[in-house]
């Protein structure tokens, strides 16, 4: 990578966000994945290397990236605000992307969301499916699977070499999940369902490869049970207070004070639990809690029957938000005003998520379902849900960051992501839509307000169990005891509306990807702190609208940079 040379667009050498836009260009020669998401034909056909050499070259890279920003920040023109922003982000991310590596995390990246071969399997979702020479690139994409699946089983044994093992109960998940991806004895796996789809001229093409394919998830899955699993086996499920750092600051972008953060958590946990018990009694007078409410509303509440009607619910429910917010509290481009609702594959977490449009808008943004074989859907806890995942939430600023990516950096409006910058925005979102009366019904409501203490409850159990603090002498569970995985799940279940496999999915999510669940409720809380700032120095002139869309045109920023920049917006 140090060879690649930059031909500026600016006289006397590359300005920040040229750094940045060349840094994008080199990542998706290293990781095609990323370059399906951005919509880079090129990159279709092919997966990355994840094995140490892979993850070495991508260190390699935002090395050398950080080495050019150096030269950039140094000539005329860097301190422009656009150039600075983007300096900032560029900068924040490389360094946390880069102490996450030089930690060896990679090479115990196991659980059962958000690892590489997680990733090598949903790009298959977003890659195009149009023509047969979309097929014909899909063939040459699962012929790929064999060799990435080999780089990351290459990873972990490296890992293990060292003695840095992966969580002994996401490992478990996981292979469950390959089990799964497997398909029955006999029959076909994920990779050849997929594939059954394409056209009958390339049928003996797609058919080989998707074989080829669910071949190396056996087996990964039989070398994931069978060496891996009783390797880590008695290793902790938590990863203690300096990874938690690490990790916390690379999904947040800041340093946090994490004692502060858990206090938070706390104060949020009893306000909201207060607001659940006066809405609760709306739909069940004299309810014991919030949960026996919700319970209730789960056998006689407003519900969505059958998987395709609630599909075309959600999508409809995205679609009126649109027309309701756009030139009210939002001015929306055509092309962002596009969002699908999907529903997800089976076999991978329980939590619904979202997919970015391509850079051209040529597929656009997606929300997806995973229904868990459930084919009954209770309307409270769908709603508040799609504001966060669609609309306004991660649709309307995802989708506005790839729409102003000229006025920004490539960088920015794609691949520079602060984890909590976006979830925060998404959770503001919900809350937003609640103070716009868009919630006035006490099902949604109710289920509004449960989300948040989900989010709530995330910030707890994430620090509380990894950090094994003590619980709170006030807490109504356990005071005093020190939390373990055990005892945060107790919690959990005792205060969410969701089924025993979403709160089992949950659990093990934070096992996996410790600091990146709170970053919800601190993002928002940013967001909040940012809205308030502005709003009090503008006054009475405060333009909620013009605000929200200046905050949804900067791209992402760390937790400390993000509020400092809204609030001088």
């Amino acid at each position: 990578m140090s060879d690649t040379k930059i031909t500026p667009t600016t006289p006397g050498g590359p300005l920040p966000r040229e750094v940045a836009d060349t840094y994008v260009d080199e990542l998706i020669a290293l990781d095609p994945v990323t370059g399906t998401y951005l919509g880079v034909k090129e990159s279709h056909a092919k997966l990355p290397d994840l094995s140490p050499a892979g993850l070495d070259a991508l260190a390699d890279l935002a090395r050398t990236t950080l080495a050019r920003l150096d030269e950039a920040e140094r000539r005329p023109g860097a301190d422009a605000e656009v150039e600075r922003r983007c300096a900032r982000l560029l900068r924040e991310r490389l360094r946390a992307e880069l102490a996450v590596h030089e930690a060896d995390e990679g090479l115990r990246a196991v659980g059962n969301l958000h690892t590489p071969p997680h990733a090598v399997r949903e790009i298959f979702t977003v890659t195009p499916t149009d023509t047969d020479e979309d097929w014909a690139t899909i063939a040459e994409r699962l012929r790929a699977v064999p060799a990435a699946y080999d780089g990351y089983r290459a990873s972990l044994q490296l890992g293990l070499d060292r003695k840095l093992f992966g969580a002994p109960r996401p490992t478990a998940t996981f292979v469950e999940q390959l089990t799964q991806w497997a398909g029955p004895e006999g029959g076909p796996g994920w990779f050849e369902e997929f594939a059954a789809d394409g056209p009958q001229a390339l049928r003996a093409e797609l058919d080989t490869a998707a074989k080829a394919a669910t071949g190396a998830v056996v087996a990964l899955r039989d070398w994931m049970r069978d060496v891996y699993a009783p390797a880590v086996e008695g290793a902790p499920d938590v990863v203690g207070r300096e990874r938690y750092a690490l990790l916390s600051r690379h999904f947040n972008g800041t340093d946090l004070d994490l004692d502060e953060a858990y206090a938070y958590g706390w104060a949020e946990y009893h306000r909201l639990l207060g607001e659940m018990r006066t809405e609760a009694e709306k739909i069940l007078p004299g309810a014991a809690t919030p949960w026996e409410a919700l319970a209730h509303l789960d056998g006689h509440g407003t519900h969505i029957e059958g998987v395709d009607a609630v599909r075309q619910w959600l999508q409809d429910l995205m679609d009126e938000a649109i027309e309701a917010l756009d030139g009210t509290h939002f001015e929306l481009a055509e092309r962002v005003r596009k969002v699908e609702s999907r529903i997800a594959p089976p076999g991978g977490a329980a939590a619904p998520y979202y997919t970015g449009p391509s850079e051209d808008f040529s597929r656009p943004g997606r929300t997806w379902l995973p229904t868990m074989g459930q084919t009954r859907f209770p309307v409270y806890d769908l709603v508040s849900t799609w504001y966060h995942e669609g609309v306004p939430g991660h649709h309307l600023q995802l989708a506005q960051w790839a729409h102003v990516a000229q006025d920004l950096s490539r960088y920015q409006a794609t691949v520079g992501i602060v984890s909590a910058n976006a979830e925060g925005w998404a959770l503001y979102a919900e809350r937003l839509m609640d103070e716009l009366g868009f919630l006035t019904d006490p099902e949604r409501r109710l289920g509004y307000l449960d989300a948040q203490m989900m989010r709530a409850l995330r910030v707890i159990v994430d620090i509380g169990m990894h950090l094994e603090l003590k619980i709170p002498a006030d807490s109504p569970f356990h005071p005093g005891e020190r939390w373990t995985p055990d005892l945060a799940q107790e919690f959990y279940g005792a205060h969410c509306s969701r089924p025993a496999d979403f709160i089992e999915s949950e659990m093990t999510r934070y096992l996996t990807i410790p600091g990146q669940a709170i970053g919800y409720k601190l993002g928002e809380r940013a967001w909040l702190l940012g809205r308030e700032n502005a709003r009090r120095r503008h006054g009475d002139a405060f333009d909620a609208k013009a605000w929200h869309m200046a905050a949804l045109s900067q791209g992402s920023l760390g937790l400390d940079d993000l509020v400092d920049e809204l609030s001088a917006l």
